[in-house]
């Protein structure tokens, strides 16, 4: 495989041979006030890779700077998936390790007359802010004292004022083009019980003033992060060189990853987990990391898409139907083979000798001949699939007919003998006779059929439930074009359906959650984690042709 290169590559290239790093070290700093999801997986892929190319390190570290969000469930949450996409940190680090530091280098900025307490109200604040073409004003609050300032802040710091009633703003220019720089907001005063540190602070620090000196601090050469905070690099610049670190942090952004039909707003997944749209973080439709792992959808084949989505400056919208693929592939090298039945109809095999039952051997997975074979029960009653018979055909049905005779997939020649009927006229069992000399399929007088079918023996075959399903949003962007469209004005009401009482082959009873199988024409299927040996629940992972709806 060609080796991978990117603009990321080349700056980091430069770097090292002008000497600005000796090594490379880089971070991945998630809030934890959600599940992690697609768009986390290109980033992660990036932050880690880098690191491994360079020999270098690369740390998780947890940017929980907003305790009134934040749960030690998310954390958990966000471990696990780095973990099962394969990654390994150097450590596990948190913003607020950095809370002293941070706080330090806020009384350095009003000491060198570069920060001030401000009290105007959020109203206020942007009122004074400006626009993108008129300058903004400066706040009456500007010009007080180092001293007082000092005062005030340490006051803050102490818990003498009321939440949102006094804020910390770095003095840098109200007439900057760029609206970050106007004298933005670095600490707020926030009583609130944090997951780490408690009841100790009761200021925290903004992300644009947390992030560049966590990142200073912790040695990272290279701050990683998408092109939204393109226009936040003049800030982490400017803190870094105001708080006199010697070795900054070098920014460097690229576009974030944008998939059709999905949802990766925390807040919109939130709604949906809340108002039981969805079956938690981790419902399969879910764009989730935890969503598509309880799906099937192999870590392997998410890499595998991001590298191929690849890494650029420039925006773009990838379709899923790419996602898709690259499961799909992964899936038809990797995934045993197993017959299921979603509709079933009975099936008497007449001239079958009563009693008796015999074990015949299949392929495991035809693409992988160290997976072997295994035995499948075949007895005189068995299940097809509804679809696979039909009475009266239409042009080109080449499967089970009164007047065609079919394959039964590893097993023999069938055909129909006599059909029978329930009292509304519906078919409800066939009685077939069965040619002993085709056994494996295959006829001794070279007689061909047209149509392979699969079955499950109806007396040796597990029940399960298997739910299909189609994506959550009948529209490509399910926020609008502004992000601003009520989700749930563009949900799929057919996302999910539910099969009951499907029959498959015995062996799968003792699958394990998370394992996923080919069955035959239907598709990949992986069993959930909410099955039970009672109660075995398949999920689809992905058809076995590309059906994704444009």
């Amino acid at each position: 495989m060609e080796e991978m290169t990117h603009f990321i590559i080349d700056e980091i290239d430069k770097d090292l041979e002008d000497g600005v790093y000796t090594k490379v070290q880089t971070r991945f700093p998630p809030e934890p006030n959600g599940y992690l999801h697609i768009g986390h997986v290109k980033a992660i892929n990036i932050d880690f890779s880098m690191a491994k190319k360079y020999n270098g390190t690369c740390n998780l570290r947890l940017d929980d700077t907003n305790p009134t969000k934040e749960d030690t469930e998310y954390v958990d949450s966000i471990m696990e998936d780095i973990k099962w996409l394969g990654f390994k940190w150097d450590k596990v680090l948190y913003a607020s390790d950095y809370f002293p530091i941070i706080h330090e280098c806020a009384i350095k900025l009003i000491k060198k007359g570069l920060a001030y307490v401000c009290e105007l109200t959020p109203e206020q604040m942007r009122e004074y802010r400006g626009t993108f073409s008129e300058p903004g004003k400066e706040s009456p609050y500007r010009n007080r004292s180092v001293e007082e300032n000092l005062d005030l802040f340490m006051r803050m710091t102490n818990g003498e004022f009321e939440t949102g009633s006094k804020v910390l703003r770095a003095k840098i220019d109200m007439a900057s083009g760029n609206l970050n720089m106007r004298d933005p907001i670095i600490y707020r005063v926030l009583k609130a019980h944090h997951h780490r540190t408690g009841d100790k602070w009761c200021v925290y620090p903004m992300y644009d003033f947390a992030h560049p000196i966590s990142d200073a601090a912790e040695g990272v050469t290279h701050s990683l992060c998408s092109l939204e905070f393109e226009d936040h690099r003049p800030l982490y610049d400017w803190v870094l060189k105001e708080c006199e670190f010697e070795v900054p942090s070098r920014q460097i952004e690229f576009a974030r990853l944008n998939l059709n039909y999905t949802l990766t707003s925390k807040r919109k997944c939130l709604q949906l987990v809340k108002e039981g749209i969805v079956d938690g973080w981790d419902d399969p439709r879910m764009s989730t990391i935890c969503g598509m792992r309880r799906r099937g959808y192999p870590a392997e084949a998410l890499i595998d898409f991001v590298n191929r989505v690849g890494v650029s400056k420039a925006h773009s919208v990838v379709d899923y139907s790419l996602l898709e693929a690259c499961v799909r592939e992964n899936l038809n090298q990797n995934a045993p083979r197993a017959m299921a039945v979603f509709h079933p109809l009975k099936v008497t095999i007449e001239n079958y000798p009563e009693g008796q039952t015999e074990l015949l051997s299949v392929e495991i997975n035809p693409n992988d001949e160290s997976a072997g074979t295994k035995e499948v029960s075949f007895s005189k009653h068995l299940y097809i699939e509804q679809d696979d018979f039909m009475e009266v055909p239409i042009k080109g049905y080449k499967r089970l007919t009164p007047d065609n005779e079919v394959r039964l997939k590893g097993a023999y020649f069938v055909k129909v003998k006599e059909i029978v009927k329930d009292a509304d006229g519906n078919v409800e069992e066939l009685i077939c006779t069965y040619d002993p000399e085709s056994k494996g399929g295959n006829s001794p007088d070279g007689r061909k059929v047209k149509g392979t079918i699969q079955w499950v023996d109806a007396l040796n075959c597990a029940n399960a439930t298997v739910n299909l399903y189609e994506p959550l949003f009948v529209t490509s962007n399910p926020s609008g074009e502004d992000g601003e469209t009520d989700i749930m004005e563009n949900l799929n009401p057919n996302s999910l359906k539910v099969l009951k009482d499907c029959k498959l082959d015995l062996d799968l009873q003792n699958a394990v959650p998370g394992k996923t199988y080919q069955f035959m024409r239907n598709g990949y299927f992986t069993l959930d984690t909410h099955s039970t040996k009672d109660n075995l629940i398949f999920n689809l992972t992905v058809t076995l042709k590309d059906s994704f709806k444009k």
